[in-house]
């Protein structure tokens, strides 16, 4: 009986076990297959877009003044240096002046010679007057004598301007400044020779206010049509990396520039510079303030570039192919959601007037059964991180897609 027992208990267990196992077993055959995700979506919202267009330039005064000299010579005084503060008519540097005394005193010489010249003449004239009216002269001799007279005059004249030169070469041996200012750069040394026989030598540099600057940049010839004169600008240096600057546009120059068939355009902007923390000739990265918008619905910029990989797209003309056997309806959805994913987006820009500059673009959300799905948009504003909707079925709360998750990792196409 014990034996029976034990027998019958053992037997027991055993079918315990396999019920158990055939619940489990059917259990997870009830359980749904949940879809891993295949995309990465973001949703449409409602905010603010800037666009910008960046450039880079650099910092320069308003003003900068290059001050020669139109004589040559050697550097006897030196009274400015780098970074003086110097006012209009301020002695900057002196010639040796032993040269140019050495010419107004031969000037001057000269012109004591050609007046004395002249008195002779005039007395020699008036004698021969009064011999031609005594018959003791010819005509022919007074009118030599009368040349005479207006030769001596006309070496005054010269004599003179002879002079005048030669004091206007001493009074330029003296440099001085032409404007109130700062020496940004001095090229000479005391001692040094100075030569202007060809070209007039720059000495100083001199900046009329640092506290007025302005920026050079150049833009590229793609955003050139959305500047205009007045628009805000930033921009930082890489001396203050945690402080940015303001500015202004100021003027764009009609003057294109091209370096291996790359076309730019110089836009100069105007920067207060009142505690003079900038310095000319620091690198400045430049965004313009081309446009914003308030409180509009937008989607991510990543959205536009989305493009369905080719698997996507077969996938899509099976399903299709697949719905006609259902209800001509589902067919006729399935096959308009295929076309619509195998057909190319067109990325031309379509404008709908030439005011707002807004464009067609086509991008892609998902269904209620997570499937991709192609609609057309008409877009605004754009930057790096939105882009501004401006037509189209959109609505704030849809989800759009960014880019592929591939094997478990996320990849844009």
């Amino acid at each position: 009986m014990a034996f029976l027992t034990k027998k019958k208990i053992a037997l027991a267990i055993g079918l315990l076990v396999i019920a158990g196992a055939a619940g489990s077993y059917y259990s997870k055959s009830r359980t749904p297959v949940v879809e891993a995700p295949r995309f990465r979506t973001a949703a449409v919202d409602t905010g603010n877009i800037t666009q910008t267009v960046t450039a880079t330039g650099t910092i320069n005064p308003v003003a900068l003044i290059n001050i020669g000299s139109q004589v040559s010579g050697t550097v006897s005084e030196l009274k400015a240096d780098f970074n003086d503060r110097v006012t209009k008519g301020q002695v900057l540097l002196k010639l040796d002046p032993t040269i140019f005394n050495a010419q107004i005193r031969q000037a001057d010489a000269q012109l004591a010679s050609a007046k004395a010249s002249l008195r002779l003449a005039q007395a020699t004239y008036q004698r021969n007057q009064s011999l031609l009216a005594q018959n003791y002269l010819s005509p022919l001799a007074l009118d030599q004598s009368k040349r005479e007279v207006d030769v001596a005059q006309a070496n005054i004249q010269l004599a003179q301007a002879q002079l005048a030169r030669a004091q206007a070469d001493f009074d330029n041996s003296v440099i001085r400044s032409p404007i109130d200012g700062v020496i940004i750069k001095r090229t000479v040394d005391l001692g040094q020779t100075v030569a202007a026989s060809f070209t007039t030598p720059q000495l100083f540099q001199i900046a009329r206010d640092l506290t007025k600057m302005q920026i050079d940049t150049s833009v590229s010839e793609a955003d050139v049509g959305s500047l205009k004169e007045g628009q805000e600008a930033r921009f930082v240096v890489d001396a203050y990396p945690d402080k940015e600057f303001n500015a202004r546009m100021r003027q764009f120059r009609l003057a294109a520039n091209v370096v291996q068939n790359v076309v730019t355009y110089n836009v100069v902007l105007d920067v207060d510079n009142q505690d003079e923390l900038l310095k000319p000739g620091m690198t400045a990265q430049v965004r313009l303030l081309v446009g914003n918008r308030q409180n509009v619905l937008r989607v991510p910029t990543a959205a536009l570039r989305f493009r369905l990989s080719d698997e996507e797209i077969e996938k899509q003309k099976k399903a299709a192919a697949a719905a006609k056997a259902g209800s001509a309806s589902a067919s006729a959805s399935a096959a308009a959601a295929a076309a619509a994913a195998e057909s190319p987006a067109d990325d031309d820009a379509s404008f709908r007037t030439k005011a707002d500059l807004s464009r067609t673009f086509r991008i892609y959300t998902l269904d209620a059964k997570n499937q991709p799905k192609a609609t057309d948009v008409k877009i605004g504003l754009s930057n790096f991180r939105y882009t501004e909707v401006v037509g189209g079925e959109l609505k704030k709360g849809d989800q759009v897609i960014t880019r592929a998750i591939v094997s478990g990792q996320e990849g844009g196409l």
